[in-house]
C-alpha cells in the first residue's frame, strides 16, 4: 500500500511538472483555459456590445447639410420646378375643358348640318305647317350651336393664358439650369397643342359641312321656286319669315 501511494504521488508530481514545462515552452496553451471560459461568456459579451450599440444609436447626431443644396441657385431651381409643375397642372385642366367644349360644339354643328340636309330633301313635299315646324327645330339647333361656340371661345381664352404661363415657366426653368423641369414642361406643351389642334380641325371640318349644307338648302329652295312659279312669292315670304325667326 505504501508503495502504491508513493507511486501515485510521484506520477501526479511528474504530470504537474510536465504541464508547467509545456506552458513555458508553448505559451499558447496557457491561454486555452481562459479562452474556453471566455467562450462560455461570449453571448453575454455580445449582449453587452449590442446594448452599447443601441445606446449609441439613441444619441442624436447632428446632420451635416451640404452648403451647395442651400445656395441661391439651388433654391431657385427648386422653386422654378414647383412653378413648372403648377403651370402644367393648370394647362392640363384647361386643355381637358377646352377639348370637351370643342367636342360638344362640333356635335351641335353636325346636328344642324343633318337638319339642313333633311330640310333640303323635304322641300316641295311639306305644307306650310310642316315647314314651319322644321324651321323651328332648325332655329333651336342654331341657338345651341351659338351657345356652344361661345362656351368654347371663353375656354379657349383661358387655355391660351395657361399656355403662355407654361411657356414662361419652361423658359425660366431653362435659364435657371433646371433642365429636367424645362424639358418636361416643353414636352407637355407640345402634347396639349397637338391635342387641341386635332379637335379644332374636327370642328373646322364640321363648320365647312354646315356651310355646304346651307348652300345646298338655298339652291334647293331656288329650284323649288323655279319649278312652281305660282307659289314663288309665297315661298320667298315663307323663307324670309323663317330666317327672321331664326335671327
Amino acid at each position: 500500500m505504501a508503495a502504491a501511494a508513493a507511486a501515485a504521488g510521484w506520477s501526479a508530481g511528474w504530470l504537474r511538472g510536465w504541464s508547467a514545462l509545456l506552458r513555458r515552452s508553448f505559451p499558447i496553451l496557457a491561454g486555452a483555459r481562459s479562452r474556453c471560459v471566455s467562450g462560455l461568456k461570449g453571448p453575454w459579451n455580445r449582449v453587452s456590445a449590442l446594448g452599447l450599440g443601441v445606446t449609441l444609436m439613441a444619441i442624436p447626431i447632428a446632420q451635416k447639410h451640404d452648403p451647395a443644396l442651400l445656395s441661391n441657385e439651388a433654391l431657385i431651381r427648386r422653386a422654378v420646378s414647383l412653378v413648372t409643375d403648377s403651370t402644367s397642372t393648370l394647362l392640363s385642366q384647361t386643355t381637358y375643358a377646352l377639348i370637351d367644349a370643342l367636342t360638344e360644339y362640333t356635335t351641335s354643328v353636325y346636328t344642324l348640318v343633318s337638319l339642313y340636309q333633311k330640310y333640303a330633301q323635304l322641300l316641295g313635299k311639306m305644307n306650310s305647317k310642316e315647314e314651319d315646324a322644321v324651321w323651328q327645330v332648325i332655329i333651336g339647333a342654331r341657338v345651341e350651336v351659338t351657345t356652344k361656340q361661345q362656351e368654347y371661345l371663353k375656354l379657349e381664352s383661358r387655355w391660351r393664358t395657361a399656355l403662355r404661363l407654361s411657356e414662361m415657366a419652361a423658359e425660366a426653368a431653362y435659364q435657371s439650369g433646371a433642365d429636367q423641369a424645362s424639358v418636361t414642361a416643353q414636352n407637355h406643351i407640345q402634347l396639349v397643342k397637338s391635342q387641341v389642334q386635332e379637335i379644332r380641325q374636327l370642328s373646322q371640318k364640321a363648320e365647312t359641312k354646315l356651310a355646304e349644307a346651307q348652300t345646298e338648302e338655298l339652291l334647293k329652295l331656288k329650284e323649288e321656286e323655279a319649278s312652281h312659279p305660282a307659289s314663288q312669292q309665297e315661298s320667298c315670304e315663307a323663307a324670309e319669315e323663317a330666317y327672321l325667326r331664326e335671327d
